[in-house]
């Protein structure tokens, strides 16, 4: 995996997108990051470790390039825009959704006779 700075991040995820825009998948996840490369054991706990600074780790794919970035809590949001302003400019390639299956199952909906209460001599 290539650890690049957002910048370079978000150039590779255009070309990424570009890429797979015809057929294929990108997937980007995002999580908190603390610093750490190395794990802990799960008995003895580090209990003094706390982060400087909150970060997050955006890591991206198409299954067989993987690139990343680390970016710290002040510049999450300038990269967020960024992100959006990219789908913005590259998700154009979805399926639109079929009307008609929709307007059937609410026609099926209203032409259906409402339910009928059972009384006790109806058993």
């Amino acid at each position: 995996m290539v650890l690049l700075e957002s910048e370079q991040f978000l150039t590779e995820l255009t070309r990424l997108s570009q890429k797979c825009r015809l057929s294929g998948s990108v997937f980007i996840t995002p999580k908190k990051y603390d610093g750490r490369t190395k794990s802990f054991p799960r008995k003895g706990s580090v209990e003094g470790f706390e982060p400087l600074d909150n970060k997050c780790l955006f890591r991206a794919t198409d299954g067989k390039k993987k690139i990343s970035t680390v970016v710290s809590s002040k510049e999450v949001k300038e990269l967020q825009m960024a992100y959006s302003n990219l789908l913005r400019a590259h998700v154009d390639g979805l399926k639109k959704r079929d009307g008609k299956s929709k307007s059937r199952k609410s026609k099926a909906a209203q032409g259906r006779a409402p339910d009928t209460l059972l009384s006790p001599t109806n058993h």
